[in-house]
């Protein structure tokens, strides 16, 4: 089994939702977690509705910092896939391992204020990006992960972010 974490800034909305999709699908071959850099604390309600009526079971969700993936008795993880582009651009702790690194941008569906601050975004903005880290999840695992070598599977992943921002 491979750990996937999921990194966002705020781990509230794009890396939580990648995490439940990956936890749904990839049952058996892949345990996913979501961290943040500077995590908001809390899920975003929007992302937690939208997850809860695909089915999702929300109750362990939550919004935490990346240094619980660096400490003592961590789970080793295997890869970082960085969901947005602020989070892509910062300089991430170093992991246990030294996992393979990928980006797969997607746009917030959550609004920010003047101030910064995380608002509720619509649902049409998180039911895009559902659907997006979905397609990606699913071609991640159409992938023999087992057959790659590690830096195949990175190559894969990476590949996988980027055809998907050409197809956006």
């Amino acid at each position: 089994m491979r750990n996937v974490l999921f990194l966002c800034t705020a781990n509230s909305a794009r890396s939580i939702l990648a995490e439940a999709i990956l936890n749904a699908r990839g049952q058996g071959r892949f345990m996913a977690y979501s961290a943040g850099s500077k995590p908001r604390g809390v899920p975003n309600p929007v992302a937690l509705q939208l997850l809860a009526a695909k089915g999702h079971d929300v109750s362990a969700m939550r919004s935490k910092s990346w240094d619980e993936f660096t400490a003592p008795g961590a789970p080793k993880i295997h890869a970082v896939i960085t969901v947005c582009d602020n989070a892509k651009g910062e300089t991430c702790p170093i992991f246990p391992g030294h996992p393979l690194q990928a980006h797969w941008g997607i746009p917030d569906p959550a609004s920010v204020d003047a101030a910064g601050n995380h608002v509720d975004g619509d649902m049409a903005g998180f039911e895009t990006a559902y659907r997006r880290l979905t397609e990606r999840v699913d071609a991640m695992l159409a992938l023999d992960e087992e057959a790659l070598s590690d830096r195949e599977w990175r190559d894969a992943l990476i590949a996988i972010g980027r055809e998907a921002e050409g197809a956006t």
